[in-house]
């Protein structure tokens, strides 16, 4: 579905499959999105699959080029990276929106109140459009 003034604003939530955005988010992390907010370069974007529509994808917009976004995984040694080494700039209006906040779930595994509290303290972090990642990423 075409983004229109409806979405523009919205909030969602995403989740985070596979390896390609890790460190910055896990297998299983959750991620408050703002549909239709402005894209800035090293923001974590949802955007749709070029090939394949109906697939949702977690990426690093690194750079604005012709035809779009360029969007790059975090992670270089994912296989396949399922980025724009796959397949080019994205255009404009299949990047949804940006990642606000990253939502680690707690394991089953946390069950003593120091494992809560450790989960506690980091389970929550702002995204920031990070340039520096940007130009990491560019280098590619």
């Amino acid at each position: 579905m075409p983004e229109s003034w409806e979405t523009r604003g919205r909030i969602g939530i995403a989740e985070v499959s596979g390896p390609s955005m890790a460190p910055t988010l896990e297998d299983g992390d959750r991620l408050l999105v703002r549909y239709g907010a402005r894209v800035r370069p090293g923001a974590v974007v949802v955007l749709r699959h070029p090939f394949q529509q109906d697939l949702l994808v977690v990426k690093r917009a690194v750079e604005r080029r012709p035809g779009g976004w360029w969007v790059l995984g975090d992670n270089p040694y994912a296989v396949p990276p399922g980025d724009s080494t796959d397949y080019g700039a994205v255009p404009e209006e299949m990047v949804l929106g940006t990642g606000l906040l990253r939502l680690r779930p707690r394991g089953k595994d946390q069950t003593s109140l120091a494992a809560r509290l450790s989960w506690a303290a980091t389970a929550l972090r702002p995204l920031f459009a990070e340039v520096s990642a940007s130009r990491r990423l560019r280098a590619r």
